[in-house]
């Protein structure tokens, strides 16, 4: 019988712990075991180690140190900037009008959605067919109460980049602060937040390699919001709770390391996607390819197809039988029976957006991964279209064309 493979093309959702940086977290758990905020040597060494943690991270995105605040994922940093940012500027009297994307991470999503519920107003914005936001509609929708501004760094369904430098421009030269989720972007592609002049950024550790429970908030000096969670005076009293020095670490080297073989490992997950995009292309008929071909304003590792006629439910599962993980579409939304809503925004139709499979490569996959991959997609795929009824319509219907 042959060996059931094991074929993980879900690193969007998360990717593996390095075991280089689970063994340099591992001495923070039994001996370095200190509270970083305890005044004594066990607490001291525990201290510097954040410390070290807290620079790495600053370096990897062209920050200070001192503007990185540790917190308990990507999700509670969009929570904080969002959140945070709103209450601070409607107690300044600024307003309650924030500006963000129909595509964004639930984490965002969600949260202007909760504002709305407390007096806040929220305009979504449209996007184009890649998921690209216009600087255009961005200007067209500021108001004088706008407050702020959230675009996420890269679609984590189909990868789109966003121009995020173009959009902080619009929000600063209306004294807008500007805030973008780069969960999906951090460690992959490079980032200077000087550069992009943004105000807040999120980044989240699972995402390169690092552990998961642990992200970073980037917030440019002299930019004050409200907290999120009150307590201690732990992170420099913006954010309570002991401070999780195992994760610290285990973020800081991750990124470290993601930052100091960025060009390599992109070549390598961009060379596995292109090939698999390829033979995708090449083998299967009926099918979209989400997104934008413009492989420089794609996440390199990222390939999102939607399969007419067919459930991307039904394909998972086969896929999984053979032994491939792959993704329908964002892990923090695989619950919903709902079409996905970067999906729609990108103007798929309810019934191919049902159809649609995300896979997302890693420095571990393999061209033999690739190819394997292929022949049992390219196999599910007719299989299941025998089975379906849509599909047999359609060919009749093209039969009499």
């Amino acid at each position: 019988m042959e060996k059931r493979k094991n074929i993980y093309l879900d690193h969007a959702a998360t990717t593996p712990l390095s075991k280089e940086v689970a063994e340099i977290m591992q001495s923070y758990y039994t001996n370095v075991f200190g509270n970083a905020n305890s005044q004594h040597s066990y607490g001291r060494d525990a201290t510097i180690a954040v410390i070290n943690a807290r620079e790495q991270v600053a370096k990897s995105i062209g920050a200070k140190a001192s503007e990185i605040y540790f917190t308990g994922g990507g999700t509670e940093a969009d929570n904080w900037a969002i959140k945070g940012a709103a209450l601070e500027m409607k107690s300044r009297g600024r307003g309650n009008h924030i500006i963000t994307s129909k595509i964004e991470h639930p984490a965002v999503y969600n949260s202007c959605q909760q504002l709305e519920k407390y007096g806040f107003e929220v305009t979504y914005l449209d996007v184009d067919k890649d998921g690209f936001v216009s600087k255009e509609n961005l200007e067209k929708a500021i108001r004088k109460d706008t407050i702020l501004v959230s675009i996420m760094f890269a679609n984590n369904e189909i990868g789109t980049i966003e121009p995020i430098r173009e959009l902080a421009e619009v929000a600063h030269a209306h004294n807008i602060l500007f805030h973008t989720d780069a969960v999906q972007a951090a460690g992959s592609i490079a980032i200077d937040v000087k550069d992009l002049g943004v105000d807040m950024l999120s980044l989240s550790g699972h995402k390169f390699y690092g552990p998961k429970g642990i992200g970073a908030l980037y917030i440019r000096g002299g930019v004050k919001i409200e907290k999120l969670l009150t307590g201690g005076e732990q992170e420099r009293a913006q954010r309570g709770g002991t401070t999780n020095v195992p994760a610290a670490v285990g973020l800081g080297e991750a990124i470290a390391a993601a930052t100091a073989n960025m060009e390599e490992n992109a070549k390598v997950v961009s060379a596995l996607r292109d090939r698999f995009v390829k033979g995708v292309k090449e083998k299967i008929e009926y099918i979209r390819y989400n997104g934008t071909e413009d492989n420089s304003k794609r996440l390199p590792n990222n390939a999102s197809f939607s399969f007419q006629y067919i459930e991307g439910e039904s394909i998972l599962y086969s896929l999984d039988l053979a032994g491939i993980s792959a993704s329908s579409g964002s892990a923090c939304s695989s619950g919903s029976l709902d079409p996905s809503r970067t999906l729609l925004s990108i103007g798929v139709p309810v019934g191919v957006a049902h159809g649609t499979i995300r896979f997302t490569f890693g420095t571990d996959n393999t061209n033999d991964d690739v190819d394997y991959t292929l022949e049992k997609l390219v196999e599910i795929v007719a299989r299941l279209r025998n089975m379906s009824p849509l599909f047999k319509i359609s060919k009749e219907d093209t039969k009499n064309v």
